[in-house]
């Protein structure tokens, strides 16, 4: 019996594979040309190869690293036993999670789903049940105050209150009930609310806006505001939580805790969706069966993962390394002012830059770093963001530093 003739399969190459993306994929993105093939823990390698340092970590989706040894064992595991069986039935692994994340945050009750944009979209929901069933508003008249250059995801109605034009253009009539107030702005924030107002949803720190934080007080007057004033606070954590701020999450920088926290990209360790809506009882208490759900949220193994992402930040590691190596990063960044940096905001391993616009956008520096070595992405015009695995060791931090300082002198 003769062999079977083997049929040599050439391999795609990066430029072959992009160009393959663009008739069959739709073009809601733009992404930096590199084809990422492999990753371990903060390093990622494209298919010819090729090394790069990331600075991005799936927008704080990566926080733990590619593949950290302790989340990939814990979906293995699960991937072993059970992975689905929706919420029409009990799986053995949702309670820990729940447990877990009640007690990570100080709050008492966990709706489990998938994305950002369904841990939003569940809030307002929450947010308006509760203002009509608890506050006694007016049913279809319940209104949330949310901050402006906000992202909360791309929903119809989460880019109803957006003011980002690219968001919003072309995809009217959009959902009302929502009050638009400059971020940062207590007397803005103060006179928009009044009795039909559920609840102010902000970002403690809004991320694609370019990294930009709020005066000290700001996030203490919004908890004290809503509490005097009878409605929620809202914070959505969903790319400021889990440690990337130097704190389990960014409101503990004024010792705030929120009525409803959101949380995300993180939280999923970079293996799988998972989101969550961590309120008080009496918040999500509101809810009803049948008045909301989701086939994949807290699946087994979202939760086996979730439950293990936990685990690395109750030991403090992560939010003490994200506080110490902020420190480099802030001063990394402070000395390239004035040569090629016009301003940057920073927070633990969080960084929003803006690059002298005569230099380059946002987008040109995002490239000349990748033929460094070095990915990160644009936002804004000449804004280009940091934000790195918490794994990133200093010697890691001070090399991209350097590619920086390179790119903007050459």
């Amino acid at each position: 019996m003769t062999a079977p003739t083997r049929v040599s399969v050439p391999t795609r190459t990066s430029a072959d594979l992009i160009r393959a993306e663009e008739p069959v994929v739709a073009h809601n993105y733009h992404p930096l040309p590199v084809v990422v093939a492999r990753a371990e823990g903060t390093w990622v390698e494209d298919v010819e190869g090729r090394r790069y340092l990331d600075m991005l970590a799936g927008y704080s989706a990566l926080n733990f690293g590619h593949r950290h040894p302790a989340l990939i064992e814990a979906a293995h595991r699960q991937l072993d036993q059970l992975t689905l069986t929706s919420r029409a039935f009990h799986n053995d692994r949702l309670a820990e999670f729940a447990e877990r994340l009640a007690e990570l945050t100080g709050l008492d009750m966990v709706l489990p789903m998938n994305t950002g944009a369904e841990a939003v979209e569940s809030a307002v929901k929450v947010a308006r049940k509760w203002a009509y069933d608890v506050k006694g508003v007016p049913d279809g008249q319940a209104t949330i105050v949310v901050a402006a250059e906000n992202f909360h995801g791309r929903t119809t109605t989460i880019v109803s209150f957006s003011t980002d034009e690219t968001a919003r253009s072309g995809f009217g009539p959009f959902t009302p009930g929502f009050r638009i107030v400059p971020y940062d702005d207590l007397a803005a924030l103060e006179a928009a609310v009044d009795e039909t107002t559920a609840a102010v949803l902000i970002e403690p720190v809004q991320g694609e806006a370019g990294v930009v934080i709020p005066a000290p007080g700001y996030l203490a007057g919004v908890r004290e505001l809503t509490r005097r004033e009878g409605c929620l606070f809202i914070a959505d954590e969903i790319q400021s939580g889990l440690g990337r701020t130097g704190r389990t999450f960014a409101v503990e920088h004024e010792d705030v805790v929120p009525d409803m926290l959101l949380l995300g990209k993180a939280l999923g360790g970079g293996i799988v969706p998972v989101s969550a809506v961590v309120a008080r009882r009496e918040v999500l208490g509101v809810l009803h069966p049948g008045e909301h759900g989701s086939t994949f949220g807290g699946n087994p193994l979202a939760a086996a993962v979730g439950t293990a992402v936990i685990d690395l930040l109750r030991t403090g590691e992560f939010q003490r390394r994200a506080a110490a190596l902020g420190v480099v990063l802030r001063d990394g960044l402070a000395e390239l002012v004035g040569d090629g940096v016009v301003g940057f905001r920073a927070r633990g391993l969080w960084a929003g830059v803006d690059i002298d616009p005569t230099i380059g956008t946002g987008r040109e520096i995002s490239e000349r770093l990748m033929r460094e070595g070095i990915l990160v992405k644009d936002t804004h015009g000449s804004t280009i963001r940091l934000a790195p695995p918490l794994t990133v060791t200093e010697e890691e931090l001070r090399s991209a530093l350097a590619a920086l300082k390179r790119v903007l002198a050459a």
